[in-house]
């Protein structure tokens, strides 16, 4: 009698929809099944097909998860392996031009959301004994740059979330890593921008993938990823 099949790790991506987390989400359709988040339910859709035909059982969030109770609501009790926290979002503006609400939108993003679904998801991790929470921050959260009083602050408060987690649920069995990319070629640049020498998307994945999948016994805490030189275009651009 043959040996059935061990059940797949489940991934949770949020920002799912594209960019960054669209790459993250296929390059974790491999080898685990995936819970997508995103507020885009269309773009979400197509992702989702993606990952399926790479072999992977997927389930759909559409939500936005600056929203608490929504976002608790549909996530707690969930079976949950690996957690990318992953949505963010940027207004590079310099600090007297920035209004209330690109500011509000920044925090509400790259900080409140991190609580949100990290809240709903990772007391199961802890009751199993076992799960990997993964944020994907930036070179910007230990560099500062004019236009960056909100973003890099977001990404700062990223860098001291993580490891103060870290030293939290460490002992629970609990992994927690933070990615850092430098520039990566998304829509967060303006059109026109020259993004031939930026890291690609699945650049990150691969990070992420990499931090995710070691012996359950070793930590990769943080992984700075970055171009090689911003006057070396890519191979193949």
């Amino acid at each position: 009698m043959s040996t059935p099949p061990l059940p797949r790790p489940v991934a949770l991506v949020t920002g799912a929809s594209r960019g960054i987390g669209r790459a993250i989400a296929l390059r974790l359709a491999a080898a685990h099944d995936l819970i997508l988040v995103a507020r885009d339910a269309d773009r979400l859709q197509e992702v989702a097909r993606a990952c399926e035909e790479a072999g992977a059982a997927v389930q759909r969030v559409p939500a936005d998860v600056t929203d608490g109770l929504a976002t608790a609501e549909a996530l707690t009790g969930l079976h949950v392996d690996v957690l990318v926290n992953n949505a963010g979002v940027a207004v590079l503006t310099p600090f007297l031009e920035m209004t209330a609400e690109e500011w509000h939108r920044q925090v509400d993003v790259n900080v409140n959301a991190l609580y949100h679904v990290t809240r709903a998801v990772l007391p199961g991790m802890v009751a199993r004994g076992r799960g990997h929470v993964c944020i994907i921050g930036s070179t910007a959260g230990r560099n500062t740059f004019v236009g960056g009083t909100c973003y890099t602050g977001t990404k700062h408060f990223v860098m001291g979330f993580a490891e103060s987690l870290m030293l939290e649920v460490r002992d629970a069995g609990v992994g927690v890593s933070v990615i850092t990319p430098g520039s990566v070629a998304t829509e967060l640049f303006p059109a026109g921008t020259n993004t031939t020498w930026m890291l690609e998307p699945d650049n990150v994945a691969a990070a992420v993938a990499f931090a995710v999948t070691t012996p359950q016994h070793m930590l990769v805490h943080r992984l700075e990823v970055r171009p090689l030189s911003p006057k070396r275009p890519r191979s193949g651009t």
